[in-house]
C-alpha cells in the first residue's frame, strides 16, 4: 500500500504547483481532480497532458486517481449528476466522465473516482436504473482503457451505505467498476470503517482517508484531529493484504493546503510502515 494526496485541497494553486508541492512533502502518489482549476478534460491539450506527465516523473509521483466527482466546470458539487430529470444534463455528467477516460490513462492512473448517482430526488429504483445505465454506457471504453470506473459511497446521495454499493455493484457486475472505499463517509453513516474494510475486500479499487469528528458530521478533517480509529484502520488494511493506494483527500483546507498535506503525511507515516 502507499500514500498519495489529492489536488482538490490546492484548488487555489495551479494543476502543476500542486503536484510540485505534493512531491516535495513525500508522498508516493497525487490524485488528480479532473475539475476546474486543475485537470477539467476541456482544459487539458495534448501537450498539457505530456507537460504533466513529464513533471509527475520529475516529481516521482504516480497517478493514484482521477477524482471525476465535482463538476463546477460547468455545475457545483454535485450538479449535473447521473439522475438528473433533464437527458441534456444527465449527458453532461456523462460525457465528462467519459472524457476522463483518455486522460486518466494519458498520466498512468488506473482509477476514476465518481459520485454515486447524486442526491435521490425521485424513486430510489428509478434513480439506480439511471445510474446504472450511465455507468454501462461508458464501461466498454473504461475496459478497453484499462481503467477502472469506482463508486464512490457519500452520506446523502444514491449510495451512501457499503452494503447499498455492493449491492449495485453486483447487479451491474462489469470487472471495471468497483468501490471508491471513502472511509470517513462510511464513519458518517454509522459504519466501522475497520469493518467495511474486511466486507468489502474484493469491491475495493482505491481508499480515501481523513478524520471525522465524533459527532459523525461529514466535514473531512486532518488525519488525527478527530474520532477515527486509525491504528484499527490500517490494521484491517494489513489484514486484508491491501496493496493499491491511500489518498488523503482534505479539500476543505484550501487556504492551508501545503501545511495541512504535511501534517498528514507525518501523522500517518508510522501507520505506513
Amino acid at each position: 500500500m502507499q500514500l498519495a494526496f489529492s489536488t482538490n485541497a490546492f484548488k487555489r494553486c495551479s494543476l502543476e504547483q500542486a503536484v510540485e508541492t505534493i512531491g516535495a512533502i513525500g508522498y508516493a502518489g497525487v490524485e488528480i481532480m479532473a475539475d476546474v482549476p486543475h485537470a477539467y478534460p476541456p482544459h487539458m491539450p495534448g501537450e498539457r497532458v505530456a507537460a504533466l506527465h513529464e513533471l509527475l516523473t520529475k516529481s516521482r509521483l504516480a497517478v493514484s486517481n482521477v477524482n471525476a466527482f465535482t463538476l463546477f466546470a460547468v455545475g457545483d458539487t454535485y450538479h449535473p449528476t447521473w439522475l438528473e430529470n433533464d437527458p441534456a444534463q444527465r449527458r453532461i455528467r456523462i460525457d465528462h466522465t467519459r472524457n476522463c477516460i483518455p486522460l486518466a490513462a494519458a498520466i498512468g492512473a488506473k482509477t476514476i473516482s465518481l459520485q454515486p448517482g447524486g442526491p435521490l430526488e425521485g424513486p430510489r429504483a428509478d434513480a439506480l436504473k439511471l445510474y446504472a445505465d450511465g455507468l454501462r454506457e461508458l464501461l466498454p471504453a473504461a475496459q478497453k482503457a484499462n481503467i477502472t470506473l469506482m463508486v464512490e459511497p457519500e452520506p446523502g446521495l444514491l449510495i451512501e451505505h457499503s452494503y447499498e454499493c455492493i449491492e449495485f455493484l453486483n447487479q451491474v457486475s462489469h470487472p471495471n467498476l468497483k468501490m471508491n472505499c471513502d472511509l470517513g463517509h462510511f464513519y458518517c453513516v454509522n459504519e466501522d470503517p475497520a469493518a467495511v474494510l474486511r466486507q468489502c475486500a474484493p469491491y475495493i479499487a482505491h481508499v480515501h482517508l481523513e478524520d471525522i469528528r465524533e459527532n459523525r458530521v461529514h466535514q473531512h478533517l486532518q488525519p488525527g484531529l478527530g474520532a477515527m480509529d486509525f491504528p484499527a484502520i490500517f490494521a484491517a488494511l494489513n489484514d486484508i493484504h491491501y496493496a493499491g493506494w491511500v489518498t488523503v483527500e482534505l479539500y476543505p483546507y484550501e487556504s492551508t493546503a501545503e501545511q495541512v498535506a504535511q501534517a498528514a503525511f507525518s501523522y500517518l507515516q508510522p501507520f505506513m510502515k
